[in-house]
């Protein structure tokens, strides 16, 4: 069954960007669902300024969200989807021309673009070319419901929750989310409980197992061990009792028992570096549980960000882990644009500007079309590493990082 959506909004206009990437960051870790971002500004500046901002949401958050600007041309919603965000609201009132929504729905998918509209507007009457309408200053009751089911599209919910009751409009028929601002610096998660207790269906952790079919020791705790979400790194082995398991399935934060202090104890609350929680699951013996979190900070009390940093002993081998390989490569060619290395070749690529590397990299393209003619694959497995060694040369001189691409090609699934 499809849940319902909780959409914190924020609105981005005359906001520092610092603090539209602390609330975002917020929302996120408390349990929202997704974002919705927007700034309706007409101004070039102020658009330009908000797409920064964006981006920066974009690497701090890992939930997805929505954008909402001016689009003044097809190019506007490009920019839009580049700062990598989910879906593009575009506002109907303020819309040049109806051609530009179906441009955008034909490039980037119904599903992909958004109309925002006022509950005044006889929305249900017009043949709007997306899967979701976003619906604003609504009053709830009977006239609204009918309209909804009349215009048979999905529905959001953009309110501040002052009149209106979220678990009312929740329950209205194609309402497939509410956007608010009303719940900035409170538990998402808890209002998802209450929530799921009136019958709604909301994306909450739950366990698939009852920890009374876990295998625990004579003490009723189990091993714990937690990875990084992104990258698997083993970060730490802790122990969690019945209570700190349904703490951590009720907050969204790892909630650990603590053998040496007799108490529960929540990773972070002390330090701020907290482990939010993306994943739990059971090894086959139900005697041990992996947890996959977003760390912040460090996990390891030394301040290392593992727990895991000590060698002990070690054969030599190759890791050919490509998303390891490019990192390293790429952590190397930054190393290189921030320290200088006398006789580098990276570093002449860097001195001599974007020029040079855009001209490298077309010549290196140029080479994997004309190796892949030949029937041995050798020289074009050689072609192909030269162009993402210059690719990523590229990616250094524009700011940009493979999490960024990685993120893009994620959101194109």
């Amino acid at each position: 069954m499809a849940y319902k959506k909780i959409i914190p909004f924020i609105n981005g206009e005359n906001e520092m960007a610092a603090n539209i990437v602390r609330m975002a960051e917020e929302y996120c870790f408390a349990g929202a669902d997704e974002i919705f971002l927007y700034n309706y500004s007409k101004l070039e500046s102020e658009r330009e300024e908000f797409l920064a901002t964006l981006k920066e949401v974009g690497r701090k958050i890992d939930i997805p969200f929505l954008v909402g600007m001016y689009t003044g041309r097809f190019e506007d919603v490009k920019k839009a989807f580049y700062t990598g965000a989910d879906r593009v609201v575009i506002k109907y009132e303020i819309c040049p021309s109806e051609s530009l929504i179906k441009e955008a729905v034909g490039r980037f998918g119904s599903d992909k673009i958004l109309i925002e509209v006022d509950e005044e507007l006889p929305f249900e009457r017009i043949a709007f070319p997306v899967d979701t309408l976003l619906i604003k200053h609504v009053d709830a009751g009977v006239p609204l419901e009918m309209k909804i089911q009349a215009c048979r599209k999905q529905i959001l919910i953009r309110d501040s929750l002052l009149r209106n009751d979220l678990e009312e409009l929740l329950k209205l028929p194609n309402v497939s989310g509410v956007s608010t601002n009303y719940f900035e610096n409170r538990d998402l998660f808890k209002i998802k409980r209450q929530m799921k207790e009136a019958g709604i269906e909301m994306n909450t952790f739950e366990s698939a197992i009852p920890f009374s079919e876990f295998k625990t020791d004579e003490k009723g705790l189990v091993p714990c061990i937690v990875q990084d979400y992104r990258t698997s790194q083993v970060l730490q082995l802790a122990y969690m009792n019945e209570e700190s398991y349904q703490a951590t399935c009720a907050t969204g934060k790892m909630t650990y028992y603590s053998r040496s202090r007799q108490k529960l104890w929540c990773k972070g609350e002390t330090s701020g570096h907290f482990q939010y929680v993306k994943e739990l699951t059971l090894d086959c013996d139900n005697d041990t549980i992996l947890a996959k979190v977003h760390q912040v900070g460090a996990a390891c009390h030394t301040g290392a960000y593992s727990c895991f940093f000590r060698e002990l002993a070690k054969m030599e081998y190759n890791d050919t882990n490509p998303l390891t390989i490019l990192e390293e490569d790429f952590k190397t060619i930054l190393e290189r644009k921030q320290n200088p290395k006398e006789g580098s070749y990276t570093n002449y690529l860097f001195t001599k500007g974007i020029d040079k590397i855009l001209k490298k990299c077309g010549e290196e393209a140029s080479e994997i079309i004309i190796a892949a003619k030949n029937p041995d694959a050798e020289e074009l497995k050689y072609e192909i590493a030269d162009f993402l060694y210059h690719m990523m040369v590229l990616m250094a001189e524009c700011g940009l990082t493979w999490e960024d691409v990685i993120k893009e090609l994620a959101n194109r699934r």
